[in-house]
């Protein structure tokens, strides 16, 4: 499923069946909605409302970002935890999002099936069977979830490695991150780029290998940011200030304690904690807005045509410091920009 094809339906019924929603008590204090996805550095975005001041936040998980992104477009929901994927996309289309944070990166991962054999890292031997396939009318099939980091981090990858994504092999869009591992196993699918904790799940399990960690290329780790709509910025300022500082306090917590990342993942998702201890090996906390990475994503994303228009402009207007100097006391020229 693709962002556009996203509906308003569906989104309130993933709103509705994942709610997972945790309050802190704030007297007098405005609420404000804040959505979440279902990844290794996405989940303790569950943490946010014990950690804040001066605001009540309502916590809210959703399967994907593209979800997220969706319900806050839609009014669904006041900020966001989606990617710095989607907020590019979200500007192409010419939907109204403001970067005001960042939160953690990495948790990207290329990981091949059981068939496949393939040394870490070998790209001039993938390029080598992806032409023997070709020549056999077999394309190798690659997958990832369309319009999520790891789609864009293994296209912008691929074609460093001189492999275009559209021509040279099949692509296959698996939207649910957590849907990864049985596709592997079952074989419909020879490599995929997935996302924490799912790729750990799939190394540790058996069920596929380590191939590379996409990151070069123009986004290098980047992935997750935190944004919101400008209307929620001129009604409630003050809301947003103090959830901006929410999420710093939870990038503090979490470069000096992991214990409480972990269970979070083993809460949302089930997952043994030795799989989630071994995917926050590859997760970075990092609350600052990286401007000079984000106008070089936008210009790979439009090369590999994965939007249609130039927004680097709009991307470097709408990144909003002001909350983070705020909450840090730091100047933006320390903050990313």
């Amino acid at each position: 499923m693709t962002f556009r094809s996203l509906t308003l339906t569906t989104v309130t019924a993933a709103f509705l069946a994942l709610s997972a929603a945790a309050t802190a008590p704030a007297a007098d204090a405005e609420t404000l909605k804040l959505g979440f996805a279902k990844c290794a550095h996405c989940l303790p975005m569950a943490l946010t409302p014990e950690l804040a001041k001066g605001v009540e936040i309502e916590a809210i998980n959703f399967n994907s970002g593209n979800d997220v992104l969706t319900a806050l477009v839609s009014k669904s929901i006041d900020m966001a935890q989606v990617t710095y994927l989607h907020y590019i996309t979200a500007l192409d289309k010419g939907f109204d999002v403001v970067a005001v944070s960042g939160q953690v990166n990495g948790g990207s991962e290329i990981v091949v099936g059981k068939g496949i054999a393939l040394k870490a890292d070998d790209w001039d031997g993938l390029k080598k069977l992806i032409a023997e396939r070709k020549e056999k009318g077999e394309p190798l099939r690659v997958a990832a979830s369309r319009g999520n980091a790891q789609d864009i981090h293994m296209r912008g990858a691929l074609q460093k490695h001189g492999i275009n994504v559209n021509k040279d092999v099949q692509f296959i869009n698996i939207p649910n991150p957590s849907d990864h591992a049985a596709a592997l196993q079952r074989g419909e699918v020879d490599v995929i780029c997935t996302v924490e904790p799912f790729a750990s799940q799939i190394r540790q399990t058996g069920v596929g290998t380590h191939f590379a960690l996409p990151y070069d290329q123009a986004a290098g780790n980047l992935t997750n940011l935190i944004v919101t709509r400008s209307d929620v910025i001129k009604d409630h300022p003050k809301a947003v200030e103090a959830t901006v500082g929410s999420v710093v306090a939870l990038v503090d917590k979490l470069k000096s304690d992991q214990t409480v990342w972990v269970d979070v993942i083993n809460k949302y998702t089930g997952m043994d904690k030795a799989v989630a201890t071994e995917a926050l090996k590859n997760a970075s906390p990092d609350y600052a807005i990286h401007k000079d990475s984000t106008l070089a994503i936008a210009t790979m994303m439009r090369e590999l045509k994965y939007i249609s228009n130039d927004v680097t402009a709009a991307a470097e207007k709408n990144l909003d410091y002001t909350f983070l100097e705020a909450v840090t006391k730091k100047p933006k020229s320390e903050l990313g920009f």
